[in-house]
Protein backbone atom coordinates (compact mmCIF):
# COMPACT_ATOMS: atom_id res chain seq x y z
CA UNK A 1 0.00 0.00 0.00
CA UNK A 2 1.12 3.52 -0.78
CA UNK A 3 2.17 6.04 1.94
CA UNK A 4 0.86 9.00 -0.40
CA UNK A 5 -2.76 7.47 -1.24
CA UNK A 6 -5.75 5.99 0.07
CA UNK A 7 -8.41 3.99 -1.02
CA UNK A 8 -12.14 4.62 -0.02
CA UNK A 9 -15.15 2.90 -0.52
CA UNK A 10 -18.35 4.60 -2.47
CA UNK A 11 -21.91 3.95 -4.00
CA UNK A 12 -22.16 2.82 -7.03
CA UNK A 13 -24.14 4.38 -9.68
CA UNK A 14 -26.91 0.61 -9.96
CA UNK A 15 -27.51 1.39 -5.58
CA UNK A 16 -28.09 4.68 -6.36
CA UNK A 17 -30.64 4.32 -8.85
CA UNK A 18 -32.44 1.20 -6.82
CA UNK A 19 -32.57 3.67 -3.73
CA UNK A 20 -33.96 6.41 -5.78
CA UNK A 21 -36.29 4.52 -7.31
CA UNK A 22 -38.04 3.02 -3.51
CA UNK A 23 -37.77 6.59 -2.17
CA UNK A 24 -39.73 7.42 -5.38
CA UNK A 25 -41.95 4.40 -4.80
CA UNK A 26 -42.39 5.18 -1.17
CA UNK A 27 -43.66 9.04 -1.89
CA UNK A 28 -46.62 7.80 -4.46
CA UNK A 29 -47.41 5.38 -1.76
CA UNK A 30 -47.86 8.35 0.24
CA UNK A 31 -49.33 10.55 -2.11
CA UNK A 32 -46.09 13.16 -1.85
CA UNK A 33 -44.43 14.48 -4.75
CA UNK A 34 -40.71 14.61 -3.95
CA UNK A 35 -37.02 14.97 -5.56
CA UNK A 36 -34.02 12.28 -4.64
CA UNK A 37 -31.05 12.49 -4.81
CA UNK A 38 -28.27 9.66 -4.09
CA UNK A 39 -24.37 11.09 -3.87
CA UNK A 40 -21.77 9.12 -3.60
CA UNK A 41 -18.80 9.24 -0.63
CA UNK A 42 -17.20 12.40 -2.05
CA UNK A 43 -20.82 14.47 -2.37
CA UNK A 44 -21.04 14.11 -6.20
CA UNK A 45 -24.43 13.50 -7.71
CA UNK A 46 -25.27 9.82 -8.66
CA UNK A 47 -28.52 9.90 -9.61
CA UNK A 48 -31.38 12.43 -9.12
CA UNK A 49 -35.38 12.06 -9.82
CA UNK A 50 -37.63 14.52 -9.65
CA UNK A 51 -41.72 13.80 -9.89
CA UNK A 52 -43.47 15.63 -12.53
CA UNK A 53 -45.49 17.78 -9.70
CA UNK A 54 -42.52 18.13 -7.31
CA UNK A 55 -41.26 21.71 -6.21
CA UNK A 56 -38.68 23.29 -8.17
CA UNK A 57 -36.81 24.21 -5.26
CA UNK A 58 -36.68 20.51 -3.98
CA UNK A 59 -34.07 19.58 -6.70
CA UNK A 60 -31.45 21.69 -5.33
CA UNK A 61 -32.74 20.83 -1.49
CA UNK A 62 -32.89 16.86 -2.38
CA UNK A 63 -28.73 17.05 -3.32
CA UNK A 64 -27.83 19.73 -0.10
CA UNK A 65 -29.39 17.11 2.29
CA UNK A 66 -27.75 14.18 0.37
CA UNK A 67 -24.71 15.92 0.40
CA UNK A 68 -24.60 16.89 4.13
CA UNK A 69 -25.65 13.55 5.24
CA UNK A 70 -22.45 12.19 3.01
CA UNK A 71 -20.01 14.65 4.07
CA UNK A 72 -20.43 14.39 7.57
CA UNK A 73 -21.87 10.85 7.76
CA UNK A 74 -24.99 11.61 10.05
CA UNK A 75 -28.99 12.46 9.03
CA UNK A 76 -29.34 15.73 8.61
CA UNK A 77 -32.13 15.98 11.04
CA UNK A 78 -29.56 15.06 14.07
CA UNK A 79 -28.47 18.68 13.54
CA UNK A 80 -30.89 20.48 15.57
CA UNK A 81 -30.02 18.44 18.48
CA UNK A 82 -26.29 18.84 17.93
CA UNK A 83 -26.14 22.64 17.52
CA UNK A 84 -28.51 22.63 20.72
CA UNK A 85 -26.91 24.90 23.37
CA UNK A 86 -24.11 26.26 20.86
CA UNK A 87 -26.07 29.45 18.90
CA UNK A 88 -22.26 30.24 17.53
CA UNK A 89 -22.03 26.88 15.82
CA UNK A 90 -25.58 26.53 14.59
CA UNK A 91 -25.15 30.52 13.20
CA UNK A 92 -21.59 29.25 11.71
CA UNK A 93 -23.08 26.29 10.05
CA UNK A 94 -25.88 27.48 8.74
CA UNK A 95 -24.15 29.62 6.71
CA UNK A 96 -21.94 26.97 5.19
CA UNK A 97 -23.22 26.38 1.58
CA UNK A 98 -25.01 23.48 0.82
CA UNK A 99 -25.65 22.46 4.81
CA UNK A 100 -28.82 21.32 5.66
CA UNK A 101 -29.91 21.00 9.14
CA UNK A 102 -33.54 19.69 8.93
CA UNK A 103 -34.50 16.20 8.31
CA UNK A 104 -34.58 14.36 4.76
CA UNK A 105 -30.87 13.54 4.30
CA UNK A 106 -29.70 10.37 5.21
CA UNK A 107 -26.64 8.59 4.97
CA UNK A 108 -25.91 5.90 3.33
CA UNK A 109 -23.45 2.88 5.52
CA UNK A 110 -22.54 -0.27 4.08
CA UNK A 111 -20.47 -2.54 6.65
CA UNK A 112 -19.60 0.77 8.99
CA UNK A 113 -18.32 2.63 6.33
CA UNK A 114 -20.03 5.75 5.01
CA UNK A 115 -20.34 5.24 1.62
CA UNK A 116 -22.47 7.85 0.31
CA UNK A 117 -26.13 9.83 1.04
CA UNK A 118 -29.34 10.04 0.05
CA UNK A 119 -31.66 13.70 0.41
CA UNK A 120 -35.23 13.87 -0.21
CA UNK A 121 -37.23 17.06 -0.46
CA UNK A 122 -41.04 18.05 -1.51
CA UNK A 123 -42.80 16.67 1.92
CA UNK A 124 -42.33 17.59 5.20
CA UNK A 125 -39.08 16.55 7.18
CA UNK A 126 -40.82 13.73 8.69
CA UNK A 127 -42.45 12.39 5.24
CA UNK A 128 -39.26 13.16 3.63
CA UNK A 129 -37.13 10.97 5.89
CA UNK A 130 -39.45 8.50 5.40
CA UNK A 131 -38.58 8.47 2.14
CA UNK A 132 -35.31 8.58 2.44
CA UNK A 133 -35.34 5.33 5.10
CA UNK A 134 -37.26 3.33 2.12
CA UNK A 135 -34.47 4.20 -0.34
CA UNK A 136 -31.85 2.86 2.33
CA UNK A 137 -33.99 -0.37 2.69
CA UNK A 138 -33.98 -0.94 -0.79
CA UNK A 139 -29.83 -1.24 -0.30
Amino acid sequence: MSEVTISQRSLCLEAAVRAASAAIESAREQGLNIVVAVVDRAGHTLCLQRMENAFLHSSGIAEDKAYTAASFGLPTSSWAENVKGNPRLAEGLNVRPRMVMFGGGLPIIIEETCVGGIGVSGGTAAEDEACARAGLAAL
